[in-house]
């Protein structure tokens, strides 16, 4: 534990002591370090990972056999483009800012 101590002396004004003591503060470093943990949130055990993988795998498994057997259809993989419209409606939709 560090004690960052300020004494008054003589006819030193009371902002004047505040001004050394938040100087002197920051010099050790508590701020920097109560910033740096404020934040800190502590990693998943390996047991936790682990399991957090084997379920991933296991509900892949489930979807790709559903998908297999027809049960649900395959959404497209999503690579930041945005989906075409339909050609057997762009006569109806010439003016609309997707057709163009």
């Amino acid at each position: 534990m560090i004690n960052a101590e300020v004494t008054k002396s003589g006819n030193e004004s009371a902002l004047s002591t505040i001004r050394k003591f938040s100087r002197r503060v920051q010099g050790t470093g508590l701020i920097r370090t109560a910033r740096a943990n404020r934040y800190f949130a502590r990693g998943a055990s390996k047991i936790v990972k682990k399991k957090r993988a084997l379920k991933l795998i296991k509900r892949r498994q489930e979807y790709n056999q559903q998908v297999k057997e027809g049960k649900i259809s395959e959404v497209p993989a999503r690579r930041g483009t945005m989906p075409r419209v339909a050609e057997s409606n762009s006569r109806s939709n010439e003016s609309s800012p997707a057709a163009r």
